[in-house]
């Protein structure tokens, strides 16, 4: 006979089965790619089921299942753990000590609404990095920081919109050939600049924001951006480094095609999650602010910072620039179909006419 408890844990295993197959289709859908953001929570609610099930002990089959199911979450997210190996070199002590060649980001996706100016001030005052990006700005945020900043960071692109898209790249290094575009969606814009090192060399900084995953709606808008930004890194002359909210887990399909579009390196793994949405859920955060960089950068740190009033934990990378590149064939690259593909999404998304996901959310 079949107890109460067995029951239970029988409907809790066809669940997380459902949510473990879900993101494996090829389906754009929100509602299909969601689960794939909980990989993290799935691996230990299905390994604690796994081991209640042997302990009590009910059907061995549960134990068995669960564990299965752990096992593949665990094949996602080992990754960026520090059992596996690091895909971004660390800054050896001479590129450390050339500080000309250094570059660091303090990326913050604000949240509209918030209005803790002086919270995100503070961290730029303690850690004063070469790059504020703040995401999601209004013309009132733009107007707080520019009060507060200007007198240190003399470089300026401010795209203030009341949708929530907006963004301000601040900079005490110089920008040159900046691109303010809407690559994909109209009302979704996205900075293209270059950056002009104190040793005098040049880098290329994209800084992105697409549309994020809701239940209803397709993904299609926020993976045709990624892709579209990651082909034209690979074509980039200058090293180059992309920088967001990207509304997408680093463990996902779509992070994962666009390090093969792009060549660009992930910094997390094997150094960790740094899980930056939600701010406010500590049973329900995951890697939504990311940097990717050229493999001729090293890494010199990286850090999550103290809440800002916002929903996203802000992002402090520091990063050196090296001679020559280094580490080739840490990222497979993608082949003439894969970059078919992409093309062909990012075509069909281009010509679609529709109003961006959430411009209403902050109202």
């Amino acid at each position: 006979m079949i107890t109460y408890v067995e029951w239970l844990l029988v409907a809790l295993t066809a669940f997380l089965v459902l949510l473990t197959a879900m993101p494996l289709m090829r389906w754009q859908i929100g509602a299909i790619r969601g689960p794939a953001f909980f990989r993290l929570q799935l691996f230990w609610v299905a390994g604690g089921v796994a081991v209640l099930a042997y302990l009590l002990p009910v059907r061995g089959e549960i134990a068995l299942i669960n564990g299965l199911i752990a096992a593949i979450q665990l094949g996602y997210i080992v990754k960026f753990t520090a059992l596996w190996r690091r895909q971004s070199l660390d800054a050896d002590a001479e590129l450390r000590a050339d500080t000309a060649r250094h570059i660091s980001i303090l990326a913050a996706n604000i949240k509209k609404s918030n209005r803790d100016y002086d919270a995100l001030i503070h961290l730029v005052d303690v850690h004063a990095p070469d790059i504020l990006l703040a995401i999601e700005v209004d013309s009132v945020w733009i107007d707080a920081l520019k009060s507060a900043l200007s007198d240190d960071y003399p470089h300026w692109v401010s795209v203030p919109e009341e949708t929530g898209y907006g963004m301000a790249v601040i900079s005490k290094l110089a920008l040159s050939e900046t691109d303010v575009r809407e690559v994909v969606t109209e009302g979704v814009p996205s900075v293209r600049t270059a950056v002009t090192l104190r040793a005098g060399g040049q880098v290329r900084l994209y800084v992105v924001h697409p549309e994020p995953p809701v239940f209803s709606h397709d993904t299609l808008g926020r993976d045709s951006e990624i892709a579209h930004i990651g082909l034209e890194a690979q074509q980039d002359p200058m090293p180059a480094i992309v920088t967001g909210d990207l509304n997408d887990v680093a463990w996902s399909r779509t992070t994962r095609v666009f390090q093969r579009l792009s060549g660009l390196l992930d910094p997390r793994v094997g150094r960790g999650f740094y899980n930056t949405f939600h701010a406010f859920h500590w049973w329900a955060r995951w890697p939504l602010d990311h940097l990717f960089h050229d493999p001729q950068f090293r890494v010199l740190s990286i850090a999550r910072l103290p809440k800002i009033g916002s929903d996203h934990f802000p992002m402090l990378f520091a990063l050196a620039l090296a001679d020559g590149p280094a580490q080739k064939g840490e990222v497979a690259s993608a082949d003439v179909e894969e970059k078919a593909e992409a093309r062909e999404m990012i075509r069909k998304e281009q010509d679609r006419e529709r109003d961006p996901i959430g411009t209403d959310w902050e109202d």
